[in-house]
């Protein structure tokens, strides 16, 4: 089982607050952080099933479609990415996401937005079965018991006895299941939800029993995928500061999170707070090609 680093964030916080990272996205260059954990056990159940190929599904930047190509390519899988929106088929040459799946072998398969929501469908996944052949099913953002299992190695013993609060960003709610199931019932852990709505705490009460939790929808900054010139600049601030970049879809709006509500008193005195990094990183290149287009300022991590 890999473990990862703690970092301390070496910012002067009120009341004796301190705040650490743990650094996730350092495990794999391209299998990072919470797909690491997400892929382990179902990539080991696919092995022993006998199964030779991968289906999943997501959008044009998703971290888990090139995490499940990346795994394809290091573990001898053929890999087959459902994505959404068809105008796609015709753009991966402008999608560092997509091109990076590509050259990692991953077949494509693009649908509209309207039959991608009958992704969970069983005759829906039959006609995927009699298109592609027999293969094991990761459901998008990767998110099943298997996934939950992986996600539950993140925090370590140390962590457990040493923290007060352990913040996560959400996008499934796979992450933070495992993170609530592993974690002590004097903590509290934080989901950052990167969508609008509470939808998500459902999803989590179908995999965990504790109470100790709660998921924080302030952050979303307009949705999946949505920043904004605050969010960007607080990106910039931050790796200035200590030389950590973050993602703007999840890692991002977390920590811009965290820091608004130590900010606000949210946190009482003298609270170690953990926040897991659960990488991403591969969405900046587009997030930046978005930004360019639109005249705005980009995330600056190689100045």
């Amino acid at each position: 089982m890999k473990t990862s680093q703690n970092q301390k964030i070496e910012i002067a916080f009120p009341k004796g607050i301190e705040l650490y990272i743990k650094r996730e996205d350092l495990l794999h260059p391209v299998i990072s952080g919470n797909k690491f954990r997400k892929l382990k056990y179902n990539l080991e159940e696919a092995k022993q099933l006998g199964f030779k190929k991968l289906l999943t599904f997501g959008g044009a930047f998703s971290n888990h479609i090139v995490a499940m190509a990346g795994a394809g390519a290091a573990f001898g899988f053929e890999t087959i990415g459902v994505i959404r929106g068809e105008e796609l088929i015709n753009k991966i040459h402008e999608n560092p996401s997509l091109q990076f799946a590509q050259q990692s072998g991953m077949q494509f398969h693009f649908i509209d937005r309207t039959s991608y929501r009958n992704k969970t469908d069983i005759n829906f996944i039959e006609n995927l079965r009699n298109l592609f052949g027999d293969f094991y099913l990761v459901p998008e953002g990767g998110t099943n018991d298997l996934a939950i299992k992986g996600c539950e190695e993140i925090l370590t013993k140390e962590d457990v006895e040493q923290f007060n609060y352990i913040c996560c960003a959400m996008g499934t709610g796979g992450t933070i299941s495992g993170i609530i199931n592993s974690s002590s019932e004097m903590q509290e852990i934080i989901g950052f939800s990167s969508l609008k709505g509470d939808f998500l705490s459902d999803v989590i009460r179908n995999f965990v029993q504790k109470k100790n939790w709660n998921v924080n929808c302030e952050y979303h900054f307009g949705g999946y995928g949505k920043v904004s010139d605050e969010l960007i600049s607080f990106l910039n601030f931050f790796y200035m500061e200590t030389k950590i970049p973050l993602d703007p879809v999840y890692t991002g709006k977390m920590m811009f999170g965290i820091f608004d509500l130590i900010e606000k008193g949210c946190f009482p005195p003298n609270s170690k707070i953990l926040a897991i990094h659960t990488g991403g990183l591969q969405g900046v290149a587009g997030m930046n090609d978005m930004l360019q287009k639109k005249n705005k300022e980009t995330i600056h991590y190689n100045d």
